[in-house]
C-alpha cells in the first residue's frame, strides 16, 4: 500500500501543476491572439503568414499541450490506480493481459477525443502553420493508436496461444487414454 500512497502522492501535485500551467498558457495563447494587432505583434518574421503573434501563438499552444499530455498521463496512472483498488474492493479476481487490452482500448478512446478537440482549434491558428500542426497532431494521434492497436493485438494472440495450448493438452491427454484403452 505504501507504494500506492507514494504514487498518488507524487501524480496529484503533478496533475493539479500541468493542469495549472496548461490553463496558463492557453490564457497567453488567448491574450496573444487578442492582441495581435499590436504594432510589435505584428512584425512580419518571413512572411505575411508567419509574424511574432503567430509564433507566439504557436509555441504557447505546443507548450499547453504538453502539459496537458503530462496531466493525461497522471490522470490516466491515477485512474489506473483507482481501478485497482475498485477491483479489489469488489473481489473481482483478474488478469492482467485483459486488463491491459481494456486500458489500450481507452487510451484509444481517449486519443481520439483530445485529438478530434484539438485540431479544429490548432487548424485556426494561422494558415500554413496551424494546418502542418493540426496535420501533424493527427498523424502523431493515428501513430499512437497503431501502437496501442498492435498492444492489444498481441495481448489477444498471446490469450488464444494460452488457450489452444490448454486445449492441445486436453486433446492429447484424451488421446493417450484412447490408445492405452484400445
Amino acid at each position: 500500500m505504501s507504494k500506492i500512497k507514494e504514487e498518488i502522492r507524487r501524480r496529484v501535485p503533478r496533475l493539479t501543476m500541468s493542469l495549472v500551467m496548461a490553463i496558463i498558457f492557453l490564457i497567453i495563447s488567448s491574450v496573444v491572439s487578442q492582441t495581435s494587432e499590436l504594432p510589435l505583434l505584428e512584425t512580419e518574421i518571413i512572411s505575411d503568414v508567419l509574424n511574432v503573434a503567430s509564433v507566439i501563438q504557436t509555441i504557447t499552444i505546443v507548450i499547453t499541450a504538453m502539459f496537458l499530455i503530462r496531466a493525461l498521463f497522471d490522470a490516466l496512472v491515477l485512474g489506473d490506480i483507482v481501478t485497482d483498488i475498485i477491483v479489489r474492493r469488489l473481489g473481482i479476481k483478474e488478469e492482467r493481459s485483459p486488463k491491459r487490452a481494456a486500458r489500450d482500448l481507452i487510451y484509444i478512446i481517449v486519443i481520439i477525443l483530445i485529438t478530434t478537440a484539438i485540431a479544429p482549434i490548432i487548424r485556426a491558428l494561422e494558415a500554413n502553420v496551424g494546418y502542418w500542426l493540426s496535420m501533424f497532431t493527427i498523424y502523431a494521434a493515428l501513430g499512437l493508436i497503431i501502437i496501442l492497436i498492435y498492444d492489444i493485438g498481441r495481448i489477444l494472440y498471446r490469450i488464444i496461444e494460452q488457450r489452444a495450448e490448454i486445449l492441445a493438452d486436453r486433446l492429447s491427454k484424451i488421446a493417450e487414454q484412447q490408445s492405452r484403452n484400445g
